[in-house]
């Protein structure tokens, strides 16, 4: 699928061990990996991702917040995000039809399939 195999992905997590795993699981993508949330939009800004996944609990910044940081940015305002926690809201909980102010969420542990359905849903490929 066209649209899957070249989306860039970028991945905004405090656990390095998640990232690393997800870069080389997820290879048919295009992935940068941040693990410093204060990285995060000075990363989307040079990377231009077609989707960024953050981690919702990260020291000194929530995903929500950060979130809302990179939409703000009139060159990221449409770029879709998705929260990724191991603490799921309680309705909707481990599907990604659950939702955060307005974004999807990934439940931890994610799996390749997960990740696949959520591309192809949000960039409609």
């Amino acid at each position: 699928m066209n649209a899957r195999r070249h989306a860039k992905i970028l991945v905004v997590d405090d656990e390095i061990g998640f990232t690393r795993l997800l870069k080389i699981a997820a290879a048919n993508y295009q992935i940068r990996t941040v693990n410093d949330p204060a990285q995060a939009v000075e990363a989307a800004l040079e990377f231009e991702p077609d989707i960024v996944f953050l981690d919702r609990i990260m020291p000194k910044v929530s995903g929500e917040d950060l979130a809302a940081a990179i939409q703000a940015h009139p060159r990221l305002s449409k770029t879709p995000i998705v929260i990724v926690t191991g603490s799921p809201p309680k309705e909707g909980a481990g599907t990604f039809a659950s939702h955060l102010n307005g974004w999807p969420v990934l439940t931890k542990p994610v799996n390749m399939r997960v990740i696949d359905e959520c591309v192809e849903r949000l960039l409609g490929g």
